[in-house]
């Protein structure tokens, strides 16, 4: 059973990665108030349009950030795996301009933007946390945009794969890594902007190569080097370490 507690210790961690925060700091972070709440499957768990007072932390699961089309055709912009405060910026800007959905099962804590407020107001330092967490954010949805602007079919798949290793690894993305992968085609697809056709072509592709495969919802990382050669990935983008 997940409580509060374990579902904040998520964000905390993602805080520390790059933030230096004293005790007192940690423990304000784990205090902090909120509802536990299950998404089923493919569910908006925030709508294009909806004014929100909560913020949404990732506990479990996958969600994924989207735009939206007049005729309902959709985008991903963002995936946000465990520990991700998913949109944080809500805070400062209610009225959401991009929606929420799960991918697969995902449960989710909902917290107040008062008390987030409320803790940037009494630290600095917390409050800085929480703007480099946004701007890590902004530095993912601008790597994307180049990304399915400019390289090919192949290299947008790959520079999906080595992103999520990263993220899921903390930069541990060693020959023979192995991660969760609930990423169905279609939401490769809706991410790299091509069709679930193209994405099982261009998976095949990576795996022929033997630079990655995906069997049984898992990512094998079998040659990182030429893995991230195809994606001309660079991780700096998702600043895996502390900030001075």
């Amino acid at each position: 059973m997940t409580d509060a507690r374990h579902a904040l210790s998520l964000w905390l961690d993602r805080l520390t990665l790059r933030s230096t925060l004293s005790d007192a700091e940690r423990h304000a972070i784990l205090a902090l108030p909120g509802e536990l709440e299950t998404i089923r499957p493919n569910r908006d768990f925030v709508r294009l349009g909806e004014r929100v007072d909560r913020a949404c932390l990732i506990v479990s699961g996958l969600a994924g950030r989207f735009g939206q089309t007049r005729d309902g055709e959709r985008q991903m912009t963002a995936l946000h795996i465990p520990g991700d405060m998913a949109d944080l910026h809500s805070v400062m800007l209610p009225n959401a301009a991009t929606a929420l959905q799960s991918v697969g099962e995902t449960v989710i804590y909902r917290v107040p933007h008062a008390e987030i407020h409320r803790l940037a107001g009494q630290s600095l330092t917390l409050a800085e946390a929480f703007w480099r967490d946004c701007m890590v954010d902004a530095a993912v949805l601008s790597q994307w945009a180049l990304v399915n602007a400019r390289l090919s079919a192949k290299g947008r798949v790959a520079h999906l794969l080595c992103e999520m290793a990263c993220r899921f690894g903390r930069g541990q993305c060693p020959d023979g890594g192995v991660i969760g992968w609930p990423l169905t085609q279609t939401t490769l697809g809706d991410t790299t902007g091509l069709t679930p056709v193209h994405v099982n072509r261009t998976l095949r592709a990576l795996r022929e190569a033997r630079a990655a495969r995906i069997v049984d919802k898992q990512l094998h990382v079998l040659d990182w080097k030429l893995l991230s050669a195809i994606a001309e990935f660079d991780p700096r983008y998702l600043v895996l370490e502390k900030v001075d």
